[in-house]
């Protein structure tokens, strides 16, 4: 199945919350929009990875997304090295999408950085013909290199480069992060409170769609950065 966009994320959930409405926006338009998750989120204060997948295939959907896979790399310890990356390299040429939107260049979590650096470098090396891989029948993938690779925003604040209005998709998103019942706020939980569980952090994801959206005059909006230089044929392709 080629893929118009692929979303990297480290962990299941990673992806809702942060770029959840433009998948939204994208699947409207008859895009086709797939998640490929590094880890399956074992080192999580709640939950097991058994309720985390199952939680992703409820959010999945709800955003009507055509595909998810897992890598099953190791929660909090997986690297940008040439193991990771041929593993990534095979999923990028398998669904060959146009756009990937992979995780926050920096972040609160350690794994969001290394995350987002193991996507930009898989993306690259994803279009060396010299690099061979093959798909589980043994069929030799062509080569493929996505024209555009966005980061999202995650916990920590990074000025944006291009904003997408998702005012009308915001309901749509936040059903989507509710998806993930054992990762926030449940006053009838008995687990371990974490930094995610607090009835604050959800109005803090709202406040952050809020503070994006505000920057372009929108009700809600979700921020990238970007790779390499954005250009436009005409200037009123912008909003």
């Amino acid at each position: 199945m080629k893929l118009d966009i692929l979303v990297m994320a480290a962990h299941p959930d990673d992806a809702e919350m942060s770029c959840g409405g433009t998948m939204a926006i994208a699947v409207e338009k008859g895009r086709k929009v797939g998640i490929v998750d590094f880890t399956k989120g074992e080192l999580g204060t709640r939950g097991t990875p058994e309720i985390r997948a199952a939680e992703a295939t409820a959010a999945c959907k709800i955003l009507n997304i055509s595909v998810r896979e897992n890598m099953g790399f190791r929660d909090g310890f997986f690297k940008n090295d040439e193991e990771h990356q041929m593993k990534l390299i095979r999923v990028i040429r398998r669904y060959q999408p146009d756009i990937v939107l992979a995780n926050a260049i920096e972040d609160r979590h350690p794994d969001h950085g290394k995350g987002a650096a193991l996507a930009l470098d898989a993306c690259f090396l994803s279009g060396l013909r010299m690099i061979k891989t093959y798909e589980d029948d043994g069929i030799l993938q062509t080569t493929w290199r996505p024209k555009f690779l966005y980061h999202y925003i995650q916990d920590r604040y990074i000025k944006p480069d291009l904003v997408v209005d998702i005012s009308k998709y915001w309901d749509l998103k936040e059903a989507s992060i509710r998806a993930y019942k054992s990762q926030f706020h449940d006053p009838n939980s008995t687990e371990p409170e974490s930094y995610l569980t607090s009835p604050e952090f959800l109005d803090f994801l709202k406040a952050r769609a809020q503070e994006m959206g505000h920057s372009i005059g929108a009700r809600f909006g979700e921020g990238f950065t970007k790779t390499k230089m954005l250009g436009v044929k005409d200037l009123f392709d912008l909003i």
